[in-house]
């Protein structure tokens, strides 16, 4: 099997640099990490990624980036990415092409920052609808797959792709009408160990990037901060 080369950006922000970190760290999948992280420009990212953006795959001589790109290529050779059944890998990627171009209302209002608390200044319905259809996917898998993951008994790539929604709803508090079953998943993932792993090394972080800084600011209060300073 390949030993894969994946560069990430800050683990702190970088919500597209999660999704294919966790997905390789919960399957067991071996990689070699290389973080680096924002400049005003992220010029130097263009020696690993053709578009200058994180993340990006190498394997062998071949570089794959986007992240959904990257799960795909990875499950070429670990058939464990997505559900053993057909009906549950078509509506496992359904849900992660889903998000992987929609919800903008809770991308642009609550940016990625794992390390802090945030008390919103308010819930915009465009963000109430986004958080509202969250819930409707979560529902419908655990349903119809069974849970406890979202398609599912095991780790696939779709909860990869929700992961970043995960940390949002617990730094921001967004989603008070969220459904019993989709807290208990928040939390369940919460306490998986390749999130665990994440959000450690994301709060040990120092380097801070003042446009993502800004975007939290313009959205609310920090009313805690746990990264190290």
């Amino acid at each position: 099997m390949p030993q894969y080369e994946l560069h990430i950006g800050n683990k702190n922000y970088s919500s597209w640099s999660l999704r294919p970190w966790v997905l390789l760290k919960a399957l067991d999948i071996p990689f070699t990490e290389h973080q680096h992280y924002f400049t005003p420009d992220n010029s130097a990212f263009k020696t690993f990624s053709p578009t200058a953006l994180v993340p990006a795959l190498i394997d062998g001589k071949q570089t794959i980036w986007d992240s959904l790109a990257i799960a795909e290529h990875v499950y070429e050779d670990h058939a464990a990415v997505w559900p053993a059944s057909r009906e549950a890998r078509s509506f496992a990627r359904s849900a992660a092409a889903e998000m992987h171009s929609g919800f903008s209302a809770l991308r642009n209002l609550c940016s990625m920052n794992i390390g802090i608390r945030v008390k919103m200044f308010d819930t915009p319905p465009p963000l109430i609808r986004d958080l509202a259809r969250i819930d409707d996917i979560w529902r419908y898998g655990f349903s119809n797959f069974g849970g406890p993951y979202i398609a599912g008994s095991t780790f696939t790539a779709v909860d990869a792709f929700y992961a970043p929604v995960v940390f949002r709803i617990q730094t921001y508090g967004v989603g008070f009408d969220l459904s019993r079953e989709a807290r208990a998943y928040v939390d369940f993932m919460l306490q998986h160990p390749a999130m665990k792993d994440w959000y450690q090394a994301g709060i040990t972080e120092t380097e801070r990037d003042a446009p993502h800084e800004a975007e939290i600011t313009a959205v609310g209060e920090v009313i805690a901060d746990y990264r190290a300073k």
